[in-house]
């Protein structure tokens, strides 16, 4: 199997890394910034999407370069475990912007970055998950 490697240079790329680390589970323990060297890194578990019928997950490392800094919402170092939802990018004044990691129990990760530099790459490990990651349907709109 080989080991996926992504990177992300712009909105777009980054909506690619978001669909790869849906559900990814980690935790708080898990997420380090380097404010010195402008860098936010994270380890996670991330659902191997792409595997065949045998659900499974991959170790996996993302980092964000050029890192002005992070403020959380809805995080406690005591939290065990945070699962992924989403990776959003919202432009400021361009070329920086807002990168928002989104949690289930509305907890955030909010980026500010001078631009989107990211990195993601499977570190190795791969083990058979209890069961595949399930969302609820979406709320149907009044009907007519």
């Amino acid at each position: 199997m080989e080991l996926l490697k992504l990177a992300a240079l712009d909105a777009e790329d980054l909506t690619v890394i978001s669909a790869h680390l849906q559900d990814a589970v980690l935790n708080v323990a898990d997420l380090t910034f380097l404010a010195a060297e402008h860098r936010f890194v994270l380890a996670l578990r991330r659902f191997d999407w792409q595997a065949p019928e045998t659900p499974r997950r991959r170790l996996a490392g993302l980092h964000f370069e050029r890192v002005l800094g992070v403020r959380t919402r809805g995080l406690t170092p005591g939290d065990t475990s945070l699962s992924l939802l989403a990776i959003t990018f919202e432009e400021t004044e361009a070329p920086s912007g807002i990168v928002t990691l989104l949690f289930s129990g509305q907890a955030a990760i909010r980026l500010d970055v001078e631009c989107i530099e990211a990195r993601m790459k499977d570190l190795g490990p791969v083990w058979e998950a209890d069961s595949r990651p399930g969302h609820a349907a979406p709320a149907s709109g009044p009907s007519a």
